[in-house]
């Protein structure tokens, strides 16, 4: 399988976020990649650097005022006396839509969900070299691939259209979507990271053509809270094209996989032409955010699984976070896929 990742990537280096109120060190650190690279590698993964595509790809799902945003805030928020050294909100709007503000301090609330999404001077790099990764698997794909790994960090699935979040800047997954889009009538979007896809739920929210399903540890104890529920739907024309799986804490490798049943069927009844795999490896028993309790072994049954829908599949990298085992995870996952994929 390819995979595609270029090193400008690491170079967003987030220092710390807010947890329950109290500063911690970022756990979406440089370092993932190195094992993440390990992971890819043990499974025979060919590691090729992504080409340089422009704001085109990035600007199909999120608005220009945001992406000028992200761009922009870092120089600016350093002209402010007694700045931060990370750009990191402390004023949110209660609507948006409204005004929008001139100020550095105003925007960053209006653009930053949380504090765990923190911008310094590479930031913008990253993120769109991240972006670029999911594009050229998307274009691999596109071009007779029956799957391609894009191995993105930062991820992007906390992140709408207009506003970053959860270690989050560009939707890495809307993207690749979006892209997968110019060949195909329809596309499913299945994430099973640990933590609701809320961007990229909201991006597609109310659209026919992109289906959205999420398995993750039950929001109402647990980020990001306040989406995530089963009676999200989908509105408009999309009523009906979003899927959320809410699983109580501590669930293991059988309650995900009944689960993933439960989404296969939704999925053959939308009839995607492709499929966007939104790949979280922190719903791991060992993962630090210790939500759900998937084991290394059950990665490669769920892989395995995802490949029985007999769709091109882009595999976009989401969390998993520092643990001895995340390098193993992946290779678990992506070995079992293209077992699932030859069976």
């Amino acid at each position: 399988m390819k995979a595609f990742y270029a090193q400008e990537q690491k170079r967003h280096d987030p220092k710390a976020f807010l947890s329950s109120g109290a500063p911690q060190p970022n756990p979406e650190k440089p370092e993932r990649v190195e094992r993440l690279l390990a992971g890819a590698r043990a499974a025979g993964c060919a590691i090729e650097r992504p080409g340089s595509y422009g704001l085109g790809p990035i600007a199909a799902v999120h608005t220009p005022e945001y992406l000028d945003f992200l761009e922009h805030i870092f120089p600016r928020w350093q002209r402010i006396e007694g700045a931060s050294a990370e750009v990191i909100p402390n004023i949110h709007p209660l609507a948006r839509g409204g005004a929008y503000p001139a100020s550095a301090v105003g925007q960053a609330g209006y653009h930053m969900a949380d504090t765990a999404c923190p911008i310094s001077a590479q930031t913008w790099e990253s993120a769109c070299w991240s972006a670029w990764s999911a594009v050229a698997a998307a274009e691999a794909v596109m071009e007779g691939a029956p799957a391609a790994y894009a191995l993105c960090r930062p991820p992007g699935h906390h992140a709408f259209a207009d506003v970053a979040g959860g270690f989050c800047f560009v939707n890495n997954s809307a993207v690749a979507a979006q892209r997968l889009r110019r060949d195909a009538a329809r596309v499913a979007i299945l994430d099973v990271d640990l933590h609701h896809g809320n961007g990229t739920q909201g991006i597609f929210y109310a659209r026919s053509d992109v289906l959205t399903v999420s398995l993750h540890a039950d929001p109402v104890r647990f980020y990001p809270f306040f989406w995530g529920h089963a009676d999200e739907r989908g509105e408009g024309a999309g009523l009906g094209c979003n899927l959320n799986l809410p699983l109580p804490r501590k669930s293991g490798d059988k309650a995900f996989l009944d689960a993933l049943d439960v989404a296969f069927r939704r999925i053959r009844a939308f009839a995607p032409e492709a499929l966007v795999v939104a790949l979280g490896l922190d719903a791991f028993e060992g993962d630090p955010f210790g939500g759900l309790s998937v084991s290394t072994p059950g990665f490669s049954r769920i892989g395995a699984a995802i490949a029985g829908l007999g769709l091109p599949a882009v595999i976009v990298q989401e969390g998993g976070y520092l643990c001895d085992a995340l390098g193993d995870n992946l290779t678990s996952f992506l070995g079992g896929f293209e077992a699932g994929r030859s069976a």
